[in-house]
């Protein structure tokens, strides 16, 4: 059997492969009220049907002022919780994992009336120039990731993940390109990752489950402001000592710039390498990893321990059937023997 569709204890879940679903927003709460959707229950039920191990719902804002937009999900109250639950009893009664992806915008925030950012500066001039938070207001950030936690784990989520990545609000105050504070949340590599030790703290205190982080480790940035391959590697290991269960690399978003390097299939995935060689805690890759044989390779080289798949699941809800078929392997099962009768 190979690697990509065994089953694994990856970040502390039992998963049936190795193959998630990433988050990915798909902009279609209509009612701009955070809440699921129908929509939201077929999307996500078809790529369980289909087999994936682990479902990470689209980025779930904590605040209405975090969102990237005003059509995002959110898990600020509770009725919003109380229809995640719903999500997630059918998610496991298809036989899938499920986790969802909390996040603040921060100045990418392109529909809050006062976006809020670690330092004044704006994403684009598509964008509006953002308010540098009080630490005051950083607190309050802090707290209402704690309360978003609190209610995934009330609806029965199996993993939360911070979203530390694509420019939104964590990864701005990572970022030295986008943080020019002065105070204990700017300057140093320590000061700048503060809030997100204090935002696992919050999660770890109001949810049971494993904690996993998306990063950007590259901000595209020729300017030799974006942090190094080294002080990614020390986050890296902050975030495992700190109790996250899992790394999962991405690159880019903070701003409108296009990749400073050729892009090609799993161009990301030497970045997450050079994090598992930092860390004990299993790492996760992302980016154009259409192609299961090249997804097995980077399982069995340990190029990264988990397969993120994006666009590839939105082409074809049952690519995990068709990587069996590629990968000669015979112990797949698709999810019942109707679905079998379309397999070749």
């Amino acid at each position: 059997m190979s690697l990509l569709l065994s089953k694994a204890n990856i970040g502390g879940l039992d998963l049936k492969n190795r193959v998630a679903m990433s988050p990915m927003c798909m902009y279609e709460v209509k009612n701009e009220d955070g809440i699921l959707t129908p929509f939201h229950f077929a999307h996500y039920g078809m790529r369980a049907i289909g087999q994936v191990g682990l479902i990470i719902t689209e980025s779930t804002a904590v605040d209405p002022e975090g969102r990237i937009t005003k059509n995002d999900l959110g898990l600020w109250n509770d009725e919003q919780a109380n229809k995640f639950k719903e999500l997630v009893d059918s998610i496991h009664y298809l036989g899938s994992k499920i986790g969802v992806q909390l996040n603040h915008a921060g100045r990418k925030a392109s529909d809050a009336k006062h976006p809020v950012a670690p330092s004044s500066f704006d994403f684009s001039d598509n964008y509006r120039i953002p308010e540098e938070l009080e630490v005051s207001q950083i607190h309050q950030i802090v707290k209402k990731f704690g309360q978003a936690a609190k209610r995934a784990n009330d609806a029965g989520v199996d993993m939360v993940e911070i979203h530390g990545a694509h420019g939104y609000l964590l990864h701005q105050f990572l970022s030295a390109v986008a943080n020019k504070r002065n105070d204990e949340y700017g300057g140093s590599l320590e000061n700048r990752y503060r809030i997100v030790q204090e935002v696992i703290d919050a999660v770890k205190d109001n949810y049971e489950g494993p904690v996993w982080i998306r990063l950007s480790l590259s901000d595209y940035d020729t300017t030799g402001t974006q942090n190094t391959m080294s002080e990614w590697q020390q986050v890296s290991r902050w975030l495992e000592a700190d109790g996250i269960n899992l790394i999962d690399v991405s690159t880019g978003g903070l701003t409108d710039d296009a990749p400073d390097f050729p892009v090609h299939d799993g161009y990301q995935t030497k970045f997450a390498s050079q994090i598992k060689q930092a860390v004990k805690i299993p790492v996760s890759t992302v980016g154009l990893l259409d192609n299961p044989g090249l997804c097995e390779y980077i399982l069995q080289n340990n190029q990264a321990d988990l397969i993120m798949e994006g666009r590839a699941l939105l082409r074809n809800t049952n690519w995990l059937a068709d990587a069996a078929n590629d990968l000669h392997d015979h112990d797949f099962k698709v999810f019942n023997d109707s679905y079998k009768r379309g397999q070749k």
